[in-house]
């Protein structure tokens, strides 16, 4: 079977008569095809330079004719031009053509007509399309790469038509930049729109909806001079303070900012916010869940059952240094006492944990423990922790919990026990309509009440060092 291909500028007389000449053999001839590629006159010369280039052709003027030598779309043999065409059907099918001047003249109106409509309807179909738009920073990290499946759903986005998801790695290397993005249209997720790849901030935020920031602080070694480590500290702060301008000037002003990871969480969350005034400081959450998952490990195994078995723990404070452990809400299912009870039975930690000793000397200790071994193992922080905490913010963002179901995430401190206004602390707190608010009936008083005090105090000295550049007292919070 003969397949050949016309492509040239809608508006050229020479594109018109090859295209008739090849509708007459098509015509009359079962094995010939023809498959035509009208190109608008103002984008010719582009797409002349690109097919050319893939496929190692030299052609410089309309049209462009080859033939397919496999189904269309593979590799072909150059004809040439029209000329070309004209003695190739001369000389292989006795067959030749010549238009009336009127006729061609109908046929490249036609032609030229026809593409500018197919233009409109798409442009007229896209504009219907209003995708999600999401950023990703930090997008080749472990994390980026376990989350985007899961952003990808209903479950994540369920009033979103479609996702536009973006990714942003800056200084990322473009090859695995654009291994990445293959690698997520490959997904064939019905609710991705599309992907694309950044290393720049030239586009970074614009028109974002969803902004989930996973740049981190880690050390490239134990044996880093401090001279590196402050460089590295001064690096993050001027990037998050970019970051928040680039948000405030750019992204839609209901725009949802998570901060995830394993140091700095608080402060990278209050650089944004103080570069964003724009955005309402409570559209801006720092993710607490690794710190709470580690807590439930510790917990879980001091108490011999699982760690999904223990629920409702609460973590005051600094995400990444100083922490309160709250365990008046906890309780835990599935507890080996003495009685066996139903799964769905639970009872409070504090009743079944009898060793206070414990919980006041070496419980807090083993938590820190906790993270200092997966990061001795890994080189890494918890990513599908973190994974799970982002997917949990999103969907109780989007009302997916009850009012009754509370989290520990780190929100800007607004009258919370006489607490410095405006630092990010992590606290107990439901979303309700899209909303944050602190947890119904929970106080904070006696000995806990000092322990927060000493946590907003490390926050407020971070955030101190931050603009005042004292980096050695800065990296102490890592």
């Amino acid at each position: 079977m003969a397949k050949f291909v016309l492509a040239g500028k809608a508006d050229c007389p020479l594109y018109a008569q090859a295209e008739r000449l090849a509708d007459t053999l098509q015509r009359t001839l079962p094995n010939f095809k023809v498959h035509k590629i009208p190109v608008l006159p103002s984008e010719w010369e582009r797409w002349l330079e690109l097919t050319c280039n893939k496929n190692g052709w030299k052609h410089e003027e309309s049209p462009l004719i080859w033939r397919e030598l496999v189904e269309q779309g593979g590799k072909g043999m150059i004809l040439g031009g029209y000329n070309d065409f004209v003695d190739h059907c001369q000389v292989y099918y006795g067959v030749t053509s010549k238009i009336p001047d009127d006729e061609m003249e109908t046929i490249v109106a036609e032609n030229l007509e026809t593409q500018l409509s197919l233009i409109a309807e798409e442009q007229h179909r896209l504009s219907l399309i209003h995708p999600c738009n999401v950023w990703i920073t930090g997008a080749l990290c472990l994390t980026s790469q376990i989350l985007i499946p899961f952003l990808l759903s209903d479950e994540a986005f369920p009033d979103a038509q479609t996702v536009a998801l973006h990714l942003l790695h800056l200084s990322g290397d473009e090859e695995d930049m654009q291994t990445l993005k293959l690698d997520t249209e490959d997904l064939a997720l019905g609710l991705l729109y599309r992907v694309t790849v950044h290393t720049d901030l030239e586009q970074a935020f614009h028109e974002a909806h969803v902004v989930i920031l996973l740049d981190d602080f880690n050390a490239d070694s134990e044996n880093e001079s401090d001279e590196a480590r402050k460089q590295r500290v001064k690096n993050l702060s001027e990037r998050y303070r970019e970051y928040g301008r680039l948000i405030d000037g750019r992204a839609d002003k209901e725009v949802k900012v998570m901060v995830s990871g394993m140091s700095f969480v608080n402060m990278r969350c209050s650089l944004l916010v103080e570069s964003a005034p724009s955005i309402n400081s409570h559209q801006f959450v720092a993710i607490a869940s690794q710190l709470v998952n580690e807590v439930r490990a510790v917990l879980a195994d001091k108490l011999c059952v699982m760690p999904s078995d223990v629920k409702d723990v609460i973590v005051w404070g600094n995400i990444s240094g100083r922490f309160v452990i709250d365990l008046r809400w906890a309780k835990v299912f599935n507890y080996p006492g003495a009685i066996r009870v139903p799964p769905s039975f639970s009872q409070p930690v504090l009743r079944v944990l009898y060793d206070r000793k414990w919980l006041e000397t070496e419980f807090k200790p083993l938590v820190h423990q906790q993270r200092q071994i997966l990061l001795s193992n890994t080189g890494r922080g918890a990513a599908i922790s973190a994974t799970n905490g982002i997917l949990q913010v999103l969907k109780a963002w989007h009302g997916a919990y009850g009012p009754d179901e509370f989290f520990s995430v780190g929100i800007t401190c607004t009258d919370f026990y006489s607490l410095p206004h405006d630092i990010i602390i992590s606290a107990p707190v439901t979303c309700t309509e899209g909303k944050w608010s602190l947890l119904k009936g929970v106080t904070v008083e006696g000995k806990m009440l000092e322990e927060l005090d000493l946590c907003a105090n490390e926050l407020q000295q971070v955030w101190h060092n931050t603009h005042t550049q004292n980096d050695l007292l800065l990296t102490k919070y890592c």
